[in-house]
């Protein structure tokens, strides 16, 4: 898997979503994707108790921990790089966390409009 370069909405160079708990597609902190990153793990947020509830009732419980892969959930406060169209449906639902655009990759543009991205945007 050859990883897209790194750049993020603003047009810079892709800055670090989370350490801890270790984000993304390629679990190297940052929402960098490929091609076989088929969920476009490019949107990086700060999560919420009402959009990890949100998330688990759609069927992604992001709060379980599952030792047996390695993770130990993720918990309101934490950083995690979403899948675009999950942040996406959760926007269109009320409950979509805040946005760190510097850390969001480029490719989120695809699915979620930038107007989007900069309305929940951190600060």
């Amino acid at each position: 898997m050859q990883k897209l370069p790194s750049v993020n909405v603003l047009g810079g160079v892709l800055e670090p979503c989370s350490m801890a708990p270790r984000t993304g597609f390629f679990r190297d902190g940052l929402c960098n994707t490929c091609f076989e990153d088929a969920g476009s793990h490019t949107v990086c947020a700060v999560m919420t108790a009402e959009f990890l509830a949100f998330s688990a009732y759609v069927g992604n419980d992001l709060s379980t921990p599952r030792p047996e892969l390695g993770f130990a959930g993720v918990r309101p406060g934490d950083t995690w790089c979403l899948c675009a169209g999950r942040f996406l449906q959760a926007w269109d639902e009320g409950c979509a966390p805040r946005v760190r655009l510097a850390a969001t990759h480029a490719r989120a543009l695809e699915t979620v409009p930038l107007a989007v991205l900069r309305e929940c945007a951190e600060g």
